[in-house]
C-alpha cells in the first residue's frame, strides 16, 4: 500500500500528467501555466515531490507515471479504509449509510458487485 498521499497541488499536477503522458517537462510547465496559473519553478518543485514519492518519473525530460491513476486511487482508498475503519469494508459501509440513503440503482449495482466478486472467489 502507498503511504504517501498527494497534496491538492500535487494532485492537480498529477491529473495533468496522467492526461498528457508521456509529456516533455517543458510542455508540462506550459500546461500547468495554462490550467493552474503556475510558474515554471512551482511546476518543477511539485513535480520533484511527486517523483520522489514514486508516483511519477522524469527521465531525460520526459515525465510519465510509475502508477496509473486508478492504481493510485485504489491504494489511497485502501489506506483510508485501514486508517479509519481497521480495514473493514462492512464498518465503512455501515458508517456511510448512517447519513445517506441508497437508491434502488445503488443497491442493484452493489448487489451485482458482490455477486460478481463471489463468483470470482468460487472460481478459485
Amino acid at each position: 500500500m502507498i503511504t504517501y498521499v498527494m497534496t491538492q497541488a500535487e494532485n492537480e499536477l498529477a491529473q495533468i500528467i496522467w492526461e498528457a503522458e508521456p509529456v516533455q517537462s517543458g510542455q508540462l510547465v506550459k500546461l500547468a501555466a495554462e490550467r493552474l496559473g503556475w510558474k515554471k519553478s512551482t511546476t518543477y518543485t511539485v513535480l520533484r515531490k511527486i517523483c520522489e514519492n514514486g508516483i511519477f518519473q522524469n527521465n531525460d525530460t520526459i515525465v510519465s507515471s510509475l502508477m496509473i491513476r486508478e492504481e493510485y486511487a485504489r491504494r489511497k482508498g485502501e489506506n483510508y479504509l485501514e486508517e479509519n475503519y481497521g480495514g473493514s469494508l462492512p464498518k465503512f459501509v455501515a458508517a456511510f449509510l448512517q447519513h445517506r440513503k441508497l437508491s434502488r440503482k445503488d443497491l442493484e449495482e452493489l448487489e451485482k458487485l458482490i455477486d460478481d466478486y463471489g463468483e470470482d472467489i468460487r472460481a478459485h
